[in-house]
């Protein structure tokens, strides 16, 4: 099995920047993609960006060009840099990675973005 573990979430005034940080551990594995989800009240799951193994990378539509993500795969670590946060990124967000041992979540980091 995998843990993931997500930190780095808070409070934000419109128009700053946070950088969310996931940590994985567990069994022997390996990780082919690392991504992040977010969850809004009264919304559905969705995503926010993607990054492969192979440097591929894919991000929602509301955060193409304001949110980064940055695998670490020495440290089995994915990051998450939002720039530019806007009061509709207030959302519970969510550490993701597939691995040689299936799929995992994290349990969830809380960004508030508020004046």
């Amino acid at each position: 099995q995998v843990q993931l573990v997500e930190s780095g979430g808070g409070l934000v005034q419109p128009g700053g920047s946070l950088r969310l940080s996931c940590t994985a551990s567990g069994s022997s594995f390996n990780i082919n993609a690392m991504g992040w989800y977010r969850q809004a009240p009264g919304n559905e799951r969705e995503l926010v960006g993607v990054v492969t193994n192979g440097g591929a990378a894919n991000y929602g539509h509301s955060v193409r060009g304001r949110f980064t993500i940055s695998p670490d795969n020495a440290k089995n670590m994915s990051y998450l840099q939002m720039n530019s946060l806007k009061t509709e990124d207030t959302a519970v967000y969510y550490c993701f990675m597939h691995t040689s041992l299936g799929g995992f979540w994290g349990q969830g980091t809380r960004v508030t973005v508020s004046s």
